[in-house]
């Protein structure tokens, strides 16, 4: 699909194959705890939450860790509060990359990205600068194997979602974010088996290819930024070839 890049792709999978539970554990009390602060602990009233909680049991979190965050987020326990704010990056290329953050220290998480950007060839931008290449939109992603892709096409279609789009070996719905909660939720209410992923993200409208080291040292830049503990989600535009993604690891 159009902007659904390669970066994006393999970014997937990394999180589907990454070892690193408790990293990954850690971002998603972070996503419920604040969406319950932001929209109360009622996951039928609060899509956001509603989301968050189902990566939270795609990633075999325990009910009890789950309850707990939304308790700390509704302060029925005590929590951290968490600050949200997004960097604009220009990476190596000129590669554009947006880093949402959730931190409890907003002056230590400047200085840590700064830091990596330095030593990465990357430069923070302007607010709006790098935004523009990017269109927030839902995204629900199927394997092919797994699913009847007639049967997807009708569903969706039904729903009303906005494009239904086969991008490598994956069958992927694409939404309006306003409607993605009520669409995620009907296609849950089908005999479709679980996506492989569904979320609101933002899209690229563009790519830039990069080769040799400088696509090296993009993958190597986003790699960290995505591993970084206040680092919630990171998109790029970069698209490389995949012998750079074996390469880089």
């Amino acid at each position: 699909m159009s902007g659904h890049n390669r970066w994006s792709k393999i970014k997937h999978k990394k999180g589907l194959l990454d070892s690193k539970r408790s990293k990954i554990w850690t971002k998603i009390i972070r996503e419920i705890t604040v969406s319950a602060r932001a929209g109360g602990g009622d996951i039928n009233g609060n899509p956001r939450l509603r989301v968050a909680v189902d990566k939270g049991r795609a990633a075999n979190m325990p009910n009890d860790t789950i309850d707990r965050s939304i308790k700390k987020g509704t302060g029925d326990l005590d929590g951290v509060n968490y600050e949200e704010f997004t960097y604009e990056v220009f990476g190596p290329g000129g590669v554009a990359i947006l880093v949402d953050i959730m931190s409890d220290n907003r002056n230590r998480t400047a200085g840590e990205i700064r830091n990596l950007l330095t030593r990465y060839n990357g430069n923070l931008g302007a607010s709006g600068s790098v935004a523009w290449t990017f269109k927030k939109q839902g995204v629900i992603a199927y394997d092919k194997t797994a699913v009847d892709e007639n049967k997807v096409t009708d569903a969706a279609i039904e729903l009303g979602a906005d494009d239904i789009r086969s991008e490598g070996d994956s069958l992927v719905v694409v939404t309006e974010p306003k409607e993605f909660d009520r669409i995620a939720q009907g296609l849950k209410k089908t005999d479709l088996p679980a996506p492989l992923s569904a979320e609101v993200t933002m899209l690229p409208q563009n790519t830039v290819h990069l080769v040799g080291k400088e696509a090296e040292t993009a993958v190597k830049l986003l790699n960290l930024l995505e591993d970084h503990d206040d680092v919630q989600n990171v998109y790029s535009n970069l698209d490389v070839d995949d012998s750079v993604l074996e390469s880089v690891g």
